[in-house]
């Protein structure tokens, strides 16, 4: 791998403002790794490399002037597709959709282009960002990096692969049962899924919110300033914040840190998964935590309350649709949500109302402990071309059971890996807050990767034969 695709945020921008290194220099050197690494990984959608070499020009003379828009001007970026960039489609990651441009750019491309990063391509997602999958019916299938004969995750699954590949050092995806840590843990990313609101996203609903996802800690940490002002568009939107965001400063002695290994429903982890995570525990007991077992949060009724009530909602926004059009969406998508057909307003309301069911289980675990250690993803991997780690439409959320409780109650979660298993795949440790603690999430994390040392060898695309 050329060198500088090793450069953190931090140090990049440092470069530029020493004149040691330009945007555009960077850029070359991300382009070159995306020529080599893409016909394989499948990560873009609408991949722009002339537009991407004119604004890495354009931040290279405003650093030659002492003059960068933002943090993140010249660094390169991705955005999930589903982020709204004007003037380009937002397909949703299917063919059912018609590919009418944006009229403006969503709240994380306007944040981007106010700081002047340069966006150079979208990231592909399944059908509706409805799949932990790299399969879509619209896009090419997303492999991981790590082997491709294995699933990136999702539904941010082109930003998992990105990461990996090492396409620069900044991608934003979006989550609502666990759609950035998921896909990080399986690619062995970092990933920052904040307080719901932190990150302004438009359109919002229960649960959605948007994160970095990085291959270090301290790249999402810097992107935060960035994201995290407010936006009018977004109503659940928090006010704007003072934070240092780059402050890694904490004292764990003391603290009462929960040890989750069993998520109460859906797959059980897995027993490389279960003793990575173990051994991440006693990482933080011996910088002086108490690390205490705790129980699942999780139960089956709550799980397949929000599955039919997903059903519905889903259906209610696809049964409108021509017939010609619904046949397009991805079949195990499509027979999925025609279980919402037959879902009652009533049966609806009820699956909703075991979101607040799990918001109140979650709030009472906390009031007992600072942080929450569990597994990230309940297994190691799974084959590109499956749609879910079961395959299986009936039960589509099996796999969510560690990550979707913390959406719904609005607390932050990171995604840093944890080790490998046997076969060579990256094992994620999810690391949860308080509602609003967001920093101690990215300290704790922090704190966890100095100890470990971090991924130091990330994939190399195949040789050429």
């Amino acid at each position: 791998m050329n060198d500088l695709l090793k450069l953190t945020i931090r140090e990049l921008t440092g470069l530029y403002g020493a004149k040691k290194l330009s945007p555009f220099e960077y850029w070359l050197a991300v382009e070159e790794r995306v020529a080599a690494f893409e016909p394989h990984v499948q990560a873009l959608y609408l991949y722009d490399p002339d537009s991407a070499r004119a604004q890495a020009a354009a931040s290279t003379e405003r650093w030659m002037k002492g003059e960068p828009r933002g943090l993140l001007d010249g660094v390169p970026v991705t955005l999930k597709e589903l982020i709204a960039t004007k003037g380009q489609p937002v397909p949703l990651g299917t063919s059912a959709v018609e590919l009418v441009p944006a009229a403006e750019d969503a709240p994380i491309a306007a944040r981007m282009r106010e700081d002047g990063a340069v966006i150079f391509a979208k990231t592909t997602c399944p059908d509706y960002g409805m799949l932990s999958s790299g399969l879509s019916s619209f896009h090419p299938l997303s492999r991981n990096p790590w082997d491709l004969s294995k699933n990136p995750g999702g539904s941010s699954a082109g930003a998992s692969s990105a990461g990996a590949a090492s396409y620069g050092p900044l991608h934003i995806g979006t989550d609502i049962g666990g759609s950035v840590r998921l896909p990080a843990g399986w690619a062995g990313v970092f990933c920052f899924k904040p307080s719901n609101g932190r990150i302004p996203i438009d359109p919002y609903y229960v649960g959605r919110c948007a994160g970095p996802m990085t291959r270090t800690v301290e790249d999402a940490a810097y992107s935060m300033a960035t994201l995290s002002r407010p936006d009018w568009r977004d109503a659940t939107s928090l006010p704007p914040n003072t934070f240092d965001w780059l402050d890694f400063d904490i004292d764990i002695r003391g603290m009462k840190i929960g040890l989750m290994l069993d998520a109460g429903t859906g797959l059980p982890a897995e027993d490389e998964v279960r003793q990575a995570v173990a051994t991440a525990a006693e990482h933080f007991e011996k910088a002086g935590a108490e690390i205490v077992p705790v129980g699942p949060v999780l139960t089956r009724q709550m799980l397949d309350g929000l599955d039919k009530f997903w059903r519905a909602r889903f259906w209610a926004d696809i049964e409108t649709l021509g017939a010609e059009r619904r046949a397009s969406i991805l079949p195990y998508i499509y027979q999925w949500a025609e279980g919402g057909a037959a879902i009652s307003g009533v049966e609806a309301v009820r699956g909703f109302n075991q979101t607040f069911e799990m918001r109140r289980a979650c709030a009472k675990l906390f009031s007992g402990i600072d942080a929450l250690l569990s597994p990230t993803n309940p297994v190691v991997s799974y084959p590109a071309e499956w749609a879910s780690p079961t395959n299986d439409p009936a039960h589509p959320f099996e796999h969510i059971a560690f990550t979707v409780p913390w959406n719904m109650s609005e607390q932050p979660a990171a995604s840093i890996n944890c080790g490998f298993s046997r076969s060579g795949m990256p094992i994620g440790l999810q690391i949860v807050g308080p509602r609003f603690d967001d920093l101690r999430v990215l300290k704790l994390s922090r704190a966890f990767e100095s100890w470990i040392g971090g991924i130091a060898a990330w994939p190399e695309p195949p040789a050429a034969a």
